[in-house]
């Protein structure tokens, strides 16, 4: 298992990077983890996180990348709900990546 110390605190993360904690997460440990990835999270980003993460309290489920599309355009609107904006801002993984940074798991049918 893997750590990242963000402020004081160590956080345990998976062989993939994943919060091994979902209570763990907070913005400084998105940043922390997006700044691993070589990513420095914008307005745009955020707005991506924060609505992954209402996704995840409503359905428990962190959602693959169709699904994620969809409903960032259903609540976001179509300009910031399709693949090249997602796949700009999370290096075309945005499922994958999105869900690592907003502090939930990944999803299942990612590899």
């Amino acid at each position: 298992m893997n750590s990242m110390t963000v402020g004081a605190r160590a956080i345990e993360l998976d062989k993939d990077g994943f919060l091994v904690d979902l209570s763990d997460w907070s913005r400084d440990v998105a940043g922390a983890l997006a700044a691993a990835e070589d990513i420095e999270l914008t307005d745009d980003h955020w707005e991506v996180l924060e609505l992954l993460r209402s996704f995840y309290a409503e359905f428990q489920l962190s959602p693959a990348t169709r699904p994620l599309i969809k409903y960032t355009a259903l609540k976001l609107g179509p300009d910031k709900g399709n693949s090249l904006h997602l796949n700009r801002l999370f290096k075309g993984t945005p499922a994958k990546l999105a869900a690592k940074l907003a502090g939930l798991p990944k999803p299942t049918n990612c590899l």
